[in-house]
């Protein structure tokens, strides 16, 4: 059951449904559900499917909303993940995660 840290906002999209993919860098964790955790705060959800592969594969036009919900480009969307880990160029997991309705568990 891998343990996700994040930002507040992001645990926000996460909680609002407005997030169902999230993106970490590495190979993916075993479980099937993600625990995702912001401060004091966690949100246990559902994995309901696993990409690997390289960022550019991973964040599509297709999807990129669903992994950023704030972003209105692709190119935006992906410029976030290059900042965020600073041009990585490896091996990315995207997690897609069961909408919060089927949420398993969620504490405040």
């Amino acid at each position: 059951m891998p343990l996700l840290r994040t930002k507040k906002e992001v645990f926000q999209w996460l909680k609002q449904g407005k997030k169902t993919i999230d993106i970490r860098k590495g190979k993916p964790y075993r479980g099937d559900v993600a625990i995702f955790q912001a401060g004091p705060h966690s949100l246990r959800l559902q994995i309901v499917k696993r990409e690997s592969g390289r960022l550019v594969d991973l964040v599509r036009t297709d999807n990129f909303v669903k992994i950023i919900p704030s972003a209105l480009t692709l190119e935006e969307a992906l410029g976030y993940f290059r900042e965020l880990y600073d041009n990585y160029d490896g091996v990315f997991c995207a997690y897609h995660v069961a909408p919060p309705e089927k949420m398993i568990d969620a504490y405040e």
